[in-house]
C-alpha cells in the first residue's frame, strides 16, 4: 500500500490563509509527537555514551571495545534500511514505525543483561537491525505531507530531537546512574537502560493509534484541507525527473555523492553524541550529573543554530551554503576543543562545533528529496542514510583506536574536522538548479 497522495486532476485555488491553516494542523498533529518519537529514539541509541562512564570500568572494556561496540550498531543498521524503508512505503507508516520502536525498546533494555564484550557487540548489532528504518522513515513519511520549499524548515524542528536528547537525556542519564546505583544489587548503567527502554515500548503502542499514512487518511483534516495540501504534493511530484526504480536507486552516481556528503556530516555529528561525556570529563568535570549538565551546552546551541539555519535556507530557497557553512564552523569548533586545556573555552568551541555539525543533517535532506519521488524515495533516502549512517560504526570505532593508540582524543578531533571540510566541499559539486528549491 503506498502512502503516497494520488495527484489532482484540476487545478486548486489557494487562499493563503487556508493554505497557512492546513499546515498549522498538519505541524501540530504530527511534528511534536514525531520529534518525541526521536528524542526516545536517539536516546536508546547514544545513551551508551552516558554507560560508559561506569560500564567500561565494571566489565573492563577498553576505549577500543566501547569504539566497536558504540559503532556496531550502524552495521546491523545498514544492512536492514533500504528493505525497511520500502516496506514503510507499502504497508504505512503507522504500522511500521510502531514495530520499529517496541522492537528496539525491548533489545535497549536487554543491555541490563550485558557481562562481556561478544554480548555488547551482538545487543547493540541487534539494537541497530530493530530501529534500521525509523530515521529515513519519518524523512520518506515527512515527504507525504511537505512539499521541498517548506521542508527544511520542518526537519530541523523535527532534528532538534537529536540536542533535545542531549540537553534532557544527558542530565537524567547521569542522574539514574548516580542514584539507582546499587538500588536492587544492580548498577546505576544497568538502571539506566531498563528505565529509559520503557518509553519507546509505550510510545511505539501509541503510534499504532495515533498516527495517520498521509493526507487522504486524516479525519482530523478537512475536505478543502486535503485538497490544499495534496495539490502542492502533486505539482511538487510532477516537477520532478520521474521515479527511480529500486534498482536505478543504485545506478544514480547523484545519489552516491549524497551518501559521501551524508557520511561525512554523520561522522561529525556521532563523534559529539557518543564521546561528549568523555570529552567533558576530561576537561576536569566530576560526577555524573554534572557531566550531564556542561553536556548539555553544547546540544542547547545546536538547538538554536538548527532552527535559525533551517528557516534561512527555506526563505532564501537556497541549499548548498547553507550546509557548507555549518560544516566548516563544526570543523573549526573540533580543531580547537581539540587543543584547548580551559574547560570554558573547550565548552565554548565544542558548542561552535555541535551548532554545526548537528545542523548539517537536517539541512543535507533538502538535497536529495528535491529529486527523489515515489518508491525511488522510499529506496534512496534510505540507502543514502544506510551508507551515511556506517559513519556512526566509523567514529566512534576511529576515536577509540586513536585514543587507546595516542592517549589522546586530539588526533581523532583533526582526522573529524577534515572530514567536515570534505564534505563540506563535496556539497559545492552539486547543481544549484537541482538542490535550489
Amino acid at each position: 500500500m503506498s502512502t503516497q497522495t494520488a495527484p489532482l486532476a484540476a487545478h486548486v485555488a489557494v487562499e493563503p490563509d487556508t493554505q497557512k491553516a492546513a499546515y498549522a494542523k498538519v505541524f501540530w498533529r504530527i511534528v511534536p509527537f514525531l520529534m518525541l518519537c526521536y528524542v526516545v529514539a536517539y536516546l536508546d541509541r547514544v545513551n551508551v555514551g552516558f554507560a560508559k562512564l561506569q560500564m567500561s570500568q565494571d566489565l573492563n572494556f577498553s576505549e577500543t571495545v566501547y569504539g566497536l561496540g558504540a559503532g556496531i550498531f550502524f552495521l546491523g543498521y545498514f544492512l536492514f534500511e533500504v528493505p525497511s524503508n520500502v516496506i514503510l512505503h507499502k504497508v504505512g507508516a503507522r504500522i511500521w514505525i510502531a514495530r520499529i520502536m517496541v522492537t528496539w525498546g525491548l533489545i535497549s533494555g536487554a543491555f541490563m543483561f550485558v557481562s562481556s564484550a561478544p554480548m555488547f557487540y551482538a545487543l547493540r548489532f541487534l539494537l541497530g537491525v530493530a530501529e534500521a528504518g525509523f530515521y529515513p522513515g519519518i524523512i520518506l513519511y515527512l515527504t507525504y505531507w511537505y512539499p521541498s520549499h517548506r521542508r527544511a524548515k520542518i526537519i530541523a524542528i523535527f532534528m532538534s530531537a537529536i540536542p533535545i536528547s542531549g540537553i534532557f537525556g544527558n542530565p537524567l542519564s547521569g542522574w539514574i546512574m548516580d542514584s539507582f546505583h546499587g538500588t536492587s544489587g544492580l548498577a546505576g548503567w544497568q538502571w539506566m537502560f531498563l528505565i529509559e527502554a520503557i518509553p519507546a515500548i509505550a510510545i511505539g503502542i501509541a503510534i499504532y493509534f495515533y498516527l495517520d499514512n498521509g493526507i487522504r487518511d486524516a479525519k482530523w483534516l478537512s475536505a478543502e484541507h486535503k485538497a490544499v495540501l495534496e495539490y502542492e504534493i502533486a505539482q511538487e511530484e510532477q516537477s520532478k525527473e520521474g521515479h527511480h526504480s529500486i534498482a536505478g536507486v543504485f545506478r544514480d552516481k547523484r545519489i552516491w555523492l549524497m551518501s559521501f556528503i551524508y557520511f561525512c556530516f554523520v561522522m561529525g555529528q556521532y563523534a559529539l553524541t557518543f564521546w561528549m561525556p568523555t570529552l567533558v570529563k576530561a576537561t576536569g568535570v566530576v560526577g555524573n550529573f554534572h557531566i550531564g549538565l556542561v553536556s548539555a551546552i553544547p546540544f542547547l546551541s545546536a538547538v538554536i543554530a538548527m532552527n535559525l539555519i533551517g528557516r534561512s535556507s527555506d526563505r532564501h530557497r537556497e541549499r548548498r551554503w547553507h550546509l557548507v557553512i555549518p560544516a566548516l564552523m563544526g570543523a573549526v569548533g573540533f580543531t580547537v576543543a581539540a587543543t584547548s586545556t580551559s574547560t570554558t573555552v573547550a565548552i565554548i568551541f565544542l558548542s561552535i562545533a555541535a551548532a554545526g555539525a548537528i545542523s548539517c543533517a537536517p539541512l543535507f535532506w533538502s538535497l536529495p528529496t528535491a529529486f527523489l519521488a515515489g518508491t525511488g524515495a522510499a529506496a534512496g533516502i534510505a540507502l543514502i542514510n544506510s551508507v551515511g549512517n556506517l559513519a556512526g560504526f566509523v567514529s566512534p570505532y576511529l576515536i577509540g583506536f586513536l585514543k587507546d593508540l595516542t592517549g589522546s582524543t586530539q588526533v581523532g578531533m583533526y582526522a573529524l574536522a577534515a572530514i567536515l571540510v570534505a564534505g563540506a566541499a563535496a556539497v559545492l559539486t552539486t547543481s544549484p538548479k537541482l538542490v535550489n528549491k
